[in-house]
């Protein structure tokens, strides 16, 4: 991992700021460099959580049944159509011809059931695990292939357009976490640990001669400071999701583009609820009512969020705003805070990964909670510590992050999750939710189990980010809005 740092030091010979951006594109119009704030660990995104992986693999090297487009919808892929059964249960699938993998080997029925057997299975290590376990896939012939689901999901479609759906290649799969092989246009061709990952355009791509980028290099670059520079000499032609900092000048730069785009991504001051005192639900109120969202996005995101009141984002289907059930009240938090027994100062750990959002963020907080009495000790992790640590032995009090996928409510029903929450009422509305066929019923369910999370203050819900992506005046197709996060090389191009 990048450490934090005020200049640019990734192994690039660094461009005077004074080169104009245009000259540089004038070589390159088929090769592309995107930074990225956080380096992957790995390029196999059914063996990890971080989303730094699909940002390189998906839809690039790997491929899956649907698309999920920029404004969210769902597109055929390796798919080219399906039926869905009256009861919502049954898809059958017609399968693209003439697909292979970089390897050589065939696509077909056959392989999509062993990837959606292997992201089951018992050994499994996909984070949408439970939903893969709940298909049954049949081939039907080469090019057909019918997913019998045990509960109605509305979204499955959206779903098997995620990086943990992606289609692998049987004899390629223990290593892709090094080696990715995948259906797509684009072929690892290099990773410089610490630095870069080069991909290349695959020529053995089914319509390889749409491809208009033929090289692209993801930057890994943490420090804002050192982002903006980046962007400022040249190095690098788009930054999705770069810090919001600086986002004026560029603006105001007639050699820059900048989009603001929305996202059902959840900012989030994670609480560990099975550790004590977080297992009171008081003292999770007292820590909510002590913060005052509005500051916190000023703060981590320079103004750029909406506030939310639970894990669901202004926008998505049942919505309800939440924000009034637990509002910011300095006086209350201390009133809960002694009804729980609470003796001041608490101290509790406040573990931060890398991104600024979370170390901006958490600045903020730790200055809000310590007015209650609760002292936030910061801990400064990199994205691999976190990841072990954090997330896989939950050895944390309090922690910020981005949970950025647009359906995962159902990773409250999950006792085994980071978060340690366990609730047999969230798990019957969330069982219902999933097995509901009637739209109005399941934003009815939504809107429940909303005001549950809600009302238990699981965590302290913050806001619901907004992406700034700054790039070359030049370069097109950059996304609008950012449901998943993915970068589309091959929908990129120079004028």
């Amino acid at each position: 991992m990048l450490n934090r740092r005020t200049v640019l030091a990734t192994g690039a010979i660094a461009v005077p700021l004074s080169t104009p951006l245009g000259a540089l594109a004038q070589g390159r119009k088929d090769a592309v460099t995107l930074a990225m704030t956080l380096e992957p660990p790995g390029l196999d995104p059914t063996a990890g959580a971080a989303s730094a992986i699909a940002e390189i693999v998906q839809y690039n090297i790997f491929e899956t049944l649907t698309k999920i487009n920029a404004d969210g919808t769902v597109a055929p892929l390796l798919a080219e159509s399906w039926e869905v059964s009256p009861d919502l249960k049954t898809y059958t699938f017609k399968l693209r011809r003439g697909v292979k993998f970089q390897n050589g080997e065939p696509f077909n029925a056959n392989t999509v059931k062993f990837a959606f057997d292997r992201a089951g299975g018992e050994k499994s290590t996909n984070k949408d695990k439970r939903t893969f376990a709940g298909l049954t896939t049949q081939v039907v012939d080469d090019y057909t292939v019918v997913l019998l689901n045990k509960e109605i999901d509305p979204d499955l479609l959206f779903v098997l357009g995620q990086a943990t759906s992606i289609i692998v290649e049987p004899k390629s799969v223990d290593t892709n976490a090094t080696k990715p092989v995948g259906t797509g246009p684009y072929q690892l061709q290099a990773w410089n640990k610490g630095s870069s990952v080069v991909l290349t355009a695959w020529d053995g791509y089914r319509d390889a001669k749409a491809i208009k980028i033929k090289r692209a290099t993801f930057r890994f670059i943490a420090d804002p400071a050192a982002q903006v520079a980046a962007l400022l000499a040249g190095d690098v032609d788009a930054f999705p999701r770069v810090t919001p900092r600086s986002v004026a000048q560029f603006k105001a730069n007639p050699k820059f583009q900048v989009v603001v785009s929305g996202s059902r991504a959840k900012t989030i001051l994670a609480m560990n609820n099975a550790k004590k005192p977080l297992d009171d639900v008081r003292v999770r109120r007292a820590i909510a009512a002590a913060i005052d969202r509005k500051a916190v996005i000023e703060g981590a995101g320079d103004g750029y969020g909406a506030p939310i009141g639970s894990h669901y984002v202004p926008g998505a289907f049942g919505y309800v705003d939440t924000t009034g059930i637990n509002p910011f009240d300095i006086e209350k938090s201390k009133r809960l805070l002694a009804e729980a027994g609470i003796k001041t100062p608490l101290e509790l750990t406040l573990t931060l990964p890398p991104p600024p959002y979370a170390r901006q963020g958490g600045e903020v907080i730790a200055a809000q909670l310590a007015k209650v009495g609760i002292i936030a000790k910061i801990q400064n992790v990199e994205w691999a510590q976190w990841l072990s640590g954090t997330y896989g032995n939950k050895n944390y009090d309090l922690t910020i992050i981005s949970h950025v996928e647009p359906f995962d409510l159902g990773n409250f029903a999950k006792p085994d999750y980071y978060w340690g929450y366990n609730s047999p009422k969230f798990n019957d509305l969330f069982n219902q939710i999933k097995n509901s066929a009637r739209p109005a019923d399941r934003a009815r369910l939504l809107g429940e189990a909303q005001r549950l999370l809600a009302n238990e203050s699981v965590h302290g819900f913050l806001y619901s980010n907004q992406w700034i992506t700054v790039a070359n005046k030049n370069l097109k197709g950059l996304w609008k809005d950012m449901p998943v996060f993915v970068n589309d090389i091959s929908a990129l191009s120079w004028t």
